[in-house]
Formats: C-alpha cells, structure tokens, sequence
C-alpha cells in the first residue's frame, strides 16, 4: 500500500457501493464489505444482525494480514483468497489492489462456487473504483497545502446543522 491518506469521494463511495450490491443480490450474499488494509470499512451492503461492523472490518484486515504472513512463510506472496466455514455462515475474503479487502458473508442459501465466480467477474470493476479513489488521494497530497475539507462549501455545512430544523 502507498503511503497517501486514502479519501473516498462521494463518487468513488457510490461506485463502490453499487458493485457491492451488485455482488450481494447475484451471489445471493447476506452482507458484502469493502474494507481498506487498515480496517477501516469504505462500503457495505446487505446486513448481518447483531454484527458490529467496526469490530468485522477490523478482524478480517488482521485475519488477512496474519494469513499472507503465513504465506511468506511457505514461499507464496500472498493467497487469493480465505474462506472460513461454519455451520450456517461462511465468510469468503479476497484482496482487491493493493489496498481493499473484500468480504462476502453468505450462508445456505448461497454455495461458495457462486460467491467465488461472482467475486472473480466484478473484482476487476472495484479494483478499477480503487485506483481512481488511489489516484485522486494521490492528488491530493501533492499539494500540501490541499485539504480534503476544501470541497466542503458553507450550504453543505449549512444543511448538515440545520435541515433538521
């Protein structure tokens, strides 16, 4: 991963979550995250109840990172991917880019054939999403005086305070 601060703009946000989706209703999922190699979630969709999502986004980046310090050990750069089993839930985790973590938590009404062969076909489209988020975070921080929070205009704070007025 690069050394830039990552921002999701609105966009890329929306594109991600759209895949996301996308991917939940074709491999008939329960919940599809997108979480960033530091644990912090960029995107859901679906739902598992009684889930902390900060708590899921930040034991499956240490799941990934201690699973591709078990495939240096044996000589791989990495594995494709994970996939835990359990009675009823399955989780299925891939890497996406160098910096995204894709998580499909499906149970018996999915198989993991289908959650496999819909995470290969639109992998290439979040991995897309990712390097134009990577390339605007990138932007951002050649300048140093730029601030993400330039983007934010007085009507945007305006309605976040006061609509519900």
């Amino acid at each position: 991963m690069t050394g830039t601060n990552l921002i999701l703009h609105e966009e890329e946000h929306r594109r991600i979550t759209g895949l996301g989706e996308k991917l939940l209703n074709e491999a008939n999922a329960q919940l599809v995250a997108l979480i960033d190699r530091n644990g912090q979630p960029m995107a859901w969709a679906g739902e598992l109840p009684d889930v902390d999502r900060t708590a899921l986004a930040s034991l499956t980046a240490g799941n990934v990172a201690a699973t591709e310090g078990l495939a240096r050990m044996i000589g791989e750069p990495t594995f494709a991917s994970l996939y835990h089993e359990g009675e009823s839930g399955h989780l299925h985790i891939s890497s996406v880019g160098t910096v995204g973590i894709l998580l499909v938590a499906f149970d018996e009404r999915s198989s993991l054939g289908l959650v496999r062969l819909r995470v290969r076909q639109i992998t290439p489209d979040i991995e897309a999403a990712l390097d134009k988020m990577l390339a605007r975070s990138e932007e951002s921080s050649a300048d140093p005086n730029a601030s993400p929070l330039e983007e934010i205009t007085d009507e945007d704070i305006d309605k976040l305070f006061f609509d519900s007025l």
